[in-house]
């Protein structure tokens, strides 16, 4: 089973796998907070940095977000810390494994945030 919820939200023994899909880790996040972080699966830093600013509109947001999880390396040209290949090969290897065990892909938001990339994520794994 593959759920999506907050890496602040209670640690839920059904949770399974934890992974952090996030581009930063953020500050003073304990480790035992997840089992693997996964900043392949975060926006790029110039779009998060983008959409937290408010210079990308949500909807801009998706899109990008959408074709920079789906694109080839050319997204590695934009981002100075973390590249970002192979996400189409994550993506199905998390789905993969989640139809065997219970998978959490997590993010700093909310749970029930609705402007997070998790909601597109979910998304695109219904997919590919």
């Amino acid at each position: 089973m593959l759920k999506f919820k907050s890496v602040y939200d209670p640690i839920d023994k059904d949770d399974g796998q934890r992974i952090l899909a996030t581009r930063f880790r953020g500050h003073g996040m304990k480790k035992d907070r997840y089992d693997a972080w996964m900043p392949n699966l975060g926006p790029s830093e110039k779009l998060l940095k983008g959409m937290l600013g408010g210079s990308v509109s949500w909807k801009d947001f998706t899109r990008e977000y959408k074709n920079e999880v789906l694109s080839s390396a050319e997204v590695d040209r934009k981002n100075r810390t973390i590249l970002n290949h192979g996400q189409k090969f994550t993506l199905r290897l998390i789905r993969e494994l989640a139809e065997k065990r219970n998978v959490t892909i997590m993010c700093h938001c909310a749970t029930d945030e609705k402007q997070c990339h998790l909601r597109v994520l979910e998304k695109i794994m219904q997919r590919v």
